[in-house]
């Protein structure tokens, strides 16, 4: 697999002043597709992050949280609340229209975590909201001999034996594959994508190079790739040091792409729909 672009995350906010990097958003819908938008939010200055995410609709996609540290609580206008530890994953089902929030439980140290949007299917776009709401222990780990760990927490990654690890999310639409990797310095890792889906590779810790070019990946650095209609191999080269990175990939959509904040539909008729729908209080 080549390396389509690599993408270097810039300094952002959102919700009410939460400090970001913002790594991937709706502009590269055609490159990323099925994905829309990623950010890592870390900071142990609680400024940072101490105004959270305060009520805000969703329609249309769906939303990742993936926490490193600290804590967050979060609920929404249909009675759903939940706790969002260190290690833990929720993936919500905004469909059709949800009001959500995402609250920091804490008032100093470290917070830190991922948050991605995934694309659904124009034919889901208006299905009932879900969560799943993932504690740490609930995700299985993998570790290899050759030093590789991975936590698994959509589709699946094979050990020694060659034995699918299931992660615990619930089959999606696009097919999705999210795993938390740690490779041993030195080493070179390789990852079979499914015919014709779009990989994201993002450093998380040490430096790696990526594809047959060794694209050159960092922390707050991206590599997007894109399968070719056949199997294809990942290779990922690991620098001097370990290093760590998420691998995610899915299955494209190739639907059109009309966004507004958080709304995303497939025309821009549907979007003014979302709009109205909110202000008239039927999420």
């Amino acid at each position: 697999m080549r390396v389509a672009r690599v993408v270097d995350g810039r300094a952002s906010s959102d919700g009410d002043g939460v400090k970001l990097t913002r790594v991937l958003e709706p502009e590269l819908a055609a490159l990323i597709d099925p994905f829309l938008l990623f950010d890592e939010f870390r900071s142990d200055t609680a400024a940072d992050y101490i105004g959270g995410f305060p009520p805000h609709p969703h329609r249309g996609f769906e939303t990742v949280t993936y926490m490193m540290a600290g804590r967050m609580r979060h609920g929404d206008n249909k009675g759903n609340r939940g706790d969002l530890s260190p290690g833990s994953v929720q993936w919500m089902t905004a469909a059709r229209g949800i009001v959500h929030e995402e609250m920091p439980q804490q008032e100093q140290g470290l917070m830190w975590g991922f948050q991605l949007w995934v694309n659904l299917p124009g034919v889901n776009k208006m299905d009932d909201p879900a969560y799943q709401d993932i504690a740490p222990g609930s995700i299985p780990q993998v570790q290899r001999a050759d030093g590789v760990q991975a936590r698994v927490v959509a589709g699946s990654f094979a050990g020694d034996d060659g034995t699918p690890v299931h992660g615990p999310v619930r089959e999606r639409p696009t097919q999705p594959t999210y795993l938390d990797l740690t490779v041993p310095a030195g080493q070179t890792f390789y990852w079979t994508a499914p015919a014709g889906h779009t990989v994201l590779v993002h450093g998380i810790e040490g430096e790696f190079g990526v594809g047959p070019d060794a694209a050159p990946l960092r922390p707050h650095r991206m590599a997007i790739l894109r399968a070719s209609d056949t199997a294809s191999v990942l290779r990922v080269q690991a620098g001097d040091t370990p290093g760590r990175f998420l691998l995610i990939a899915g299955r494209p959509l190739r639907e059109p792409v009309a966004h507004y904040g958080p709304f995303v539909m497939n025309t821009r008729e549907e979007v003014m729909q979302a709009v109205q729908d909110y202000q008239a209080g039927r999420f």
